[in-house]
């Protein structure tokens, strides 16, 4: 009678740990997911973080030009 019982237990228990593991796998995926989407802004960024420095660095060679003569 013992046996049975402790089957039981074990068989509740297994089936509470196979549906953590299953929620674990769906929250990996879901994560997986959303760090491919990071991946894919952050590489579109770097190409728009390079233009903007770019004309940034050209704005500011502009306008030290135009305060040289200026002040000369």
């Amino acid at each position: 009678m013992s046996t049975e019982r402790e089957l039981a237990t074990h068989e509740a228990e297994i089936k509470h740990l196979q549906s953590d593991m299953d929620k674990l796998v769906r929250d990996m995926d879901e994560i997986k997911l959303t760090l491919v989407e990071v991946q894919k802004t952050l590489s579109e960024a770097k190409g728009g973080w390079k233009v903007f420095i770019a004309i940034a660095s050209i704005g500011s060679v502009i306008i030290s030009w135009v305060v040289n003569h200026w002040l000369k």
